[in-house]
């Protein structure tokens, strides 16, 4: 996933501080706890770290189906 490096409206980096912040959020901490402790205070960048999303993890499924569904007209094509 390519996290943008930087907000989208203030300009700030953010693309620095996103692997430690989804290391801690999936450890168990409070994602506001872990914005304040790196430093990311304007609503803007939080908006950056919230609304990114994983997008690899819902493409692989479609890329699986697409696959087998390849090999299966292969086979009936042989």
């Amino acid at each position: 996933m390519l996290v943008p490096v930087r907000c989208f409206t203030c300009g700030g980096l953010i693309a620095d501080k996103y692997g430690e912040y989804s290391n801690r959020v999936k450890a168990g901490e409070d994602p506001a706890k872990v914005m304040d402790s790196l430093g990311v205070k304007r609503y803007c960048c939080r908006r950056m770290f919230i609304s990114t999303v994983e997008t690899i993890y819902q493409i692989i499924p479609y890329y699986e189906a697409l696959r087998r569904r390849m090999s299966e007209v292969q086979t009936e094509i042989e």
